[in-house]
């Protein structure tokens, strides 16, 4: 089980947004949940989060909740009752559909839409007891809820409200842009031919009614309180789709969490365990697109993990030992000199990897992975080259990754918990080494770096949060720069995203007056006219002439 916190970074001041906590089965980790007003006795009580509220307003920080309301646990009294009898009140709570009858005068299920977590797997979960199927896109204890129905949205709203009358400041809403489906559920395109089910998130993804419904909430409840959202928007890549939602004066919400920096890795958006090379032109590109959402009315979430993805040093970088740090801390000057709000995810502030490749099968818990992996057995059979491939592919993407336990010290389970507790996951390897304890009174430490960017990005908020943004140089494979700046002031980010050093001419006629902040020590930087020489993963700051 997992409790995933981000600190989200607003005009300088710190809130704090969970992951779930609520009353759960805890088939997904939380993520299938049975009572959204009460919290899962593996995390406290209601009277916790009473307490953590009143901490934080003490300290001037705010908490907002995780909101899962695309779908419930199927052991949620609406869904129990829903499944009872095809004649109840909350039949049409959820969305169930006769069997479509095939070629060969066969029941089969609905559509051939796949469960988005197992594409083996049809998205459609058959209940002998009524003869129907419901539709569960992510595991079959997961129904979702149907958002057609007035009364499960007022059943939202009344969530909502529970959460704002006990002082939570707002909401991460889960898989937000999926509550709007086609409702006359077509079959998908054909995207794998070998496999039985398609992805189907052209239906039911980024419906019509999608701004309807968080318009609805927004006025009904959010508008009613001081609120702030952030959407989870998965296959949500249209910019005018995005404006719509997040969109001054009308846009429902106020940020969304776009994928695109999360799937440059990924061959197929439909199958994450692909791989694809990348390099800094992509990340110019993805850079450029999210700043313009600014420029066009829009507001931008900043972030490079979060409890669905690996660590961002490992996946962007190189977490050898040699040049974990560098890495992170490259990454970090990069977040921090972004338009928008910053999520920083738990144990990103000092340079977390991901699992180690020596760890067993047995220690990838989410059932994603497992999936995964059965899939490989299934089809590999004893191919052990095919199979470490496989393990390698969990190493890079798993989701695991980002939820071993938080590493704050040296002591056993690495302070997280008693020595004498066993966490719901193993304590990464490094912890001895990398935890909060040491990187504290490091002042060249990550944790060190992130304070001193945050710092810089707080004095300059009109440069880092609100500035205009200009991607600066060549089109380089290597080396992503960019410009920062006001009609009066101007600074220019210099990051070099490979392991060699590289040769860079792309200051042309910006004449950098001072380098002020750098991952190397900043008296070993040259600069000839507008050529600098970076070293593997070297980043820098600068403060230039207008």
């Amino acid at each position: 089980m997992v409790i995933s916190w981000y600190y989200l970074l607003f005009n300088g001041k710190i809130q704090l947004t969970t992951g779930v906590v609520y009353k759960s089965p805890q088939v997904d980790m939380g993520y299938d949940i049975s009572d959204y007003k009460d919290i899962d006795p593996l995390y406290g009580t209601l009277g916790d989060v009473d307490a953590l509220i009143s901490e934080l307003k003490a300290r001037d920080m705010k908490l907002m909740m995780d909101l899962v309301v695309n779908h419930t646990s199927d052991q949620h009294p609406w869904f129990i009752t829903s499944r009872a009898t095809v004649y109840n009140d909350k039949r049409d709570w959820y969305i169930w559909k006769k069997p479509r009858i095939d070629d060969n005068g066969k029941p089969t299920t609905p559509n051939n839409w796949c469960s988005i977590l197992d594409l083996r797997k049809s998205a459609w979960t058959y209940d002998e007891r009524t003869g129907e199927y419901y539709l569960s896109l992510f595991s079959s204890q997961q129904p979702d809820l149907n958002w057609e129905n007035p009364s499960v949205r007022a059943a939202v709203h009344d969530i909502l409200r529970f959460w704002l009358d006990r002082g939570v400041s707002g909401f991460r809403m889960d898989v937000i842009n999926l509550i709007s489906k086609l409702r006359t559920f077509p079959d998908a395109d054909i995207a794998f031919p070998a496999r039985e089910f398609q992805p189907g998130e052209m239906y039911y993804a980024n419906g019509r009614h999608l701004v309807q419904y968080l318009s609805e909430m927004r006025e009904e409840v959010l508008d009613k309180y001081d609120t702030i959202t952030v959407g989870e928007t998965p296959f949500l890549q249209d910019e005018d789709e995005i404006l719509r939602i997040i969109g001054e004066p009308h846009g429902p919400l106020n940020m969304v969490f776009l994928f695109d920096l999360l799937n440059i890795d990924t061959t197929s958006g439909h199958w994450k365990w692909t791989y694809r090379s990348w390099n800094a032109r992509d990340l110019r590109r993805i850079h450029g697109m999210f700043q313009q959402i600014i420029d066009r009315g829009g507001w931008n979430t900043i972030y490079l993990e979060n409890h669905d993805h690996p660590r961002s040093v490992s996946r962007y970088t190189d977490d050898s030992n040699e040049y974990r740090e560098l890495g992170a801390k490259l990454l970090c000057m990069n977040i921090a000199t972004l338009r928008g709000t910053i999520y920083m995810y738990q144990g990103e502030e000092i340079g977390m990897r991901n699992m180690p490749l020596s760890w067993g099968i047995e220690e990838f818990r989410d059932f994603e992975s497992q999936n995964f992996w059965t899939m490989a057995t299934l089809k590999y059979g004893c191919d052990f080259d095919k199979l470490e491939e496989v393990r390698k592919a969990l190493r890079m993407k798993a989701r695991d990754n980002s939820r071993t336990p938080m590493q704050w010290d040296s002591t056993a389970n690495s302070g997280f918990c008693g020595a004498n507790v066993k966490p719901w996951m193993r304590v990464n390897d490094d912890y001895s080494t990398v935890n909060v304890a040491s990187q504290i009174g490091d002042t060249e430490s990550v944790l060190s770096t992130w304070k001193r960017c945050l710092e810089l990005r707080n004095e300059h908020q009109d440069i880092f949060v609100y500035g205009e943004f200009e991607i600066i140089g060549p089109d380089d494979p290597n080396v992503l720069a960019y410009r920062r700046f006001t009609s009066t002031k101007c600074w220019v980010i210099v990051l070099n995203f490979t392991g060699k050093t590289v040769d860079w001419e792309g200051l042309h006629k910006i004449a950098v007056s001072e380098w002020v902040f750098g991952n190397y020590a900043l008296h070993e930087q040259v600069t000839e006219r507008d050529k600098i020489k970076l070293r593997p993963w070297e980043g820098l700051i600068g403060v230039c002439q207008n």
